[in-house]
């Protein structure tokens, strides 16, 4: 059974918003997206997202607008590796998931996979993030950590760096408050 739902955020890190078109599955997530922003400069994102068993990405599309220029990503992960608009990237060769900056839909994946949301425990990945809007990917080390289950939702940190937020998450997994970055509204 899939769940489908539409979420939007207040992005409040790039003054704008976002909004995502997600199908949840038992083991499978996949969206598309638009976000507006005008931080570090104006732009317009779009995206599709495919995850495939265990919540997996398979594959991230991407295209950002702004500055009079265009900007496209094809970020794909097979048994074979990464690739970035078809180069291969080995350096995210551990990564199981994407990260699209300034997206709280990306930090559902991680979260999903290792039930973060219902049940203790504490994950570190390497993640192929991906600079919003200028499209660069580069291998990122975060954690996430499950904090306690409230009337609200599921409190979940997330640490990258010397970064670090305690993400509210509902009963499904997706993040309802990013602080410092985004609240869905």
């Amino acid at each position: 059974m899939t769940d489908e739902r539409v979420l939007t955020w207040q992005v409040t890190e790039s003054g704008g918003q976002e909004t995502s078109w997600v199908e949840l599955g038992a083991s499978r997530l996949t969206a598309r997206g638009e976000a507006l922003g005008t931080t570090p400069s104006s732009y317009r994102l779009t995206y599709d997202l495919e995850t495939t068993d265990e919540f997996v990405t398979t594959r991230l599309r991407v295209v950002a607008q702004g500055a009079g220029e265009t900007r496209r990503l094809d970020l794909r992960r097979s048994a074979s590796g990464w690739t970035v608009d078809g180069v291969p990237r080995p350096e995210l060769a551990e990564a199981l998931d994407c990260d699209l900056g300034l997206c709280p839909l990306t930090n559902t994946m991680p979260i999903l996979r290792h039930g973060l949301h219902e049940e203790s425990g504490r994950h570190r990945f390497l993640m192929a993030f991906v600079e919003v809007p200028d499209l660069v990917v580069r291998p990122s080390w975060q954690t996430y950590t499950h904090l306690g289950i409230g009337p609200d939702g599921a409190r979940v940190r997330y640490e990258s760096g010397d970064f670090s937020s305690d993400l509210l998450v509902d009963t499904a997994g997706l993040v309802v408050d990013y602080p410092q970055l985004a609240t869905r509204i």
